[in-house]
């Protein structure tokens, strides 16, 4: 399988040198270990002085080291003094008690520490309590669409390379599959046998049913609010025993193994954060599509969810916005700067043209108006708001 080389790289090369633990997180194949391996061999040509201590847990040879004495004595044998010295390790968590090593490791101050890890093993909610806060986190997300297109080439028709991208996706491992169908048997088994399995295995789960229930149910409802209480009073109708404080646990742990993002409705005209419903992104659409079929594909939600995807891996915090009886797809903040974003499949239609542009022209306020749709036409601007393309908007 061909590679390219990803943004992230540039990331981890800013990070050369800093106090920080660097652990790369994310959702299961999405490049974290070719990720790992890239840096590597930017430093062993960057750096003329370099020391790199490579230690793969995916590697039998590595085996031994699963216990933190072991490891720890490892590397300290691998130190080589007056030299600069990179301690790169993948799937950490393979070893027991590795935060004991990599803390007294890092104590030292005399490494220059890169992990990756499971990720429901290596949670950002658990690198605080495990490394003490001297952690520098990047979340690496599966391939965007100009990824995509990095690695496929551009076609003549960038419009029809999106439509392709949206049924594809952005796991890679896909790539090397020719028929539709086996690249969603292969994503499939990513999110059975990986993050499910890893989500049991992290947290014990003992009603592994009722955890798959509340998963089909968000993949079921991609950008569409829910509540816990609503997912309990569906599984129990469909004898799945259940209730609100165990959905909630559960959702959570979705969330927690990067295969959902929450994201949390707020109050434009007062400024408050609502907490009665949220919308649940998936990490890549094309994991909805393998699990559920492509059967009456509501493509509005789709869209959706690929510009909620596509907001988070440019860094921006995104919010639900609520105006009375108006909504906008997503509030996006960076930096303290806001900008308004409402996406819909087709606006060709005047009423729904009128109705999305109502939305975003009921905020009063001077930032950034946005309507990302189907349009195949290039960048309009309308009473001040920008129209464009979904394709054109992620390439830009």
């Amino acid at each position: 399988m061909r590679t390219i080389k990803r943004d992230y790289l540039e990331k981890l090369q800013a990070a050369m040198g800093s106090p920080d633990i660097k652990v790369i997180t994310g959702v299961r194949r999405s490049g974290k270990s070719i990720l790992l391996s890239d840096f590597e061999e930017y430093v062993a040509q960057a750096v003329t002085d370099a020391n790199i201590i490579r230690i793969d847990f995916n590697d039998i040879q590595f085996e031994e080291l699963q216990e933190y004495h072991r490891l720890h004595e490892y590397v300290e044998a691998k130190w080589l003094s007056g030299r600069k010295n990179f301690l790169l390790i993948d799937e950490v968590q393979m070893c027991a008690g590795f935060e004991k090593a990599i803390n007294s490791l890092h104590s030292y101050m005399k490494y220059d520490i890169y992990l990756t890890g499971s990720n429901a093993f290596l949670l950002s909610s658990d690198l605080a309590t495990l490394f003490g806060g001297r952690v520098l986190t990047i979340e690496v997300f599966p391939f965007s669409f100009k990824e995509f297109l990095a690695y496929y080439g551009e076609s003549d028709d960038r419009y029809a390379d999106f439509e392709r991208y949206l049924m594809e996706g952005g796991f890679a491992g896909s790539y090397i599959y020719d028929d539709l169908p086996e690249k969603y048997r292969y994503i499939a088994n990513i999110y059975d046998a990986m993050i499910m399995r890893d989500i049991q295995q992290k947290y014990s789960v003992q009603n592994a049913p009722v955890l798959r229930g509340v998963g089909d149910f968000l993949l079921d409802n991609v950008s569409r609010l829910v509540t816990g209480r609503n997912i309990a009073n569906v599984l129990n109708a469909n004898n799945q025993d259940t209730n609100n404080k165990t959905v909630g646990a559960y959702l959570s742990y979705l969330c927690n193994a990067y295969a959902f993002y929450k994201v949390k409705r707020y109050d434009v005209q007062g400024k408050k954060y609502l907490y009665s419903q949220d919308k649940y992104y998936l990490c890549d659409q094309a994991i909805k599509y393998a699990k559920l079929g492509t059967k009456n594909l509501n493509y509005g939600s789709m869209y959706e969810n690929v510009v909620a995807i596509e907001l988070l891996r440019r860094g921006y915090e995104i919010y639900v916005g609520v105006m009375r009886e108006k909504e906008v797809d997503f509030v996006a903040i960076k930096r303290g700067e806001k900008q308004y974003i409402q996406v819909s499949y087709d606006i060709e239609n005047e009423r729904t043209f009128e109705r999305e542009m109502a939305s975003l022209l009921a905020i009063r306020d001077a930032y950034p108006k946005t309507l990302i749709a189907r349009t195949r036409q290039p960048e309009r601007v309308i009473e001040g708001v920008k129209v464009l393309d979904i394709a054109d908007w992620l390439l830009g």
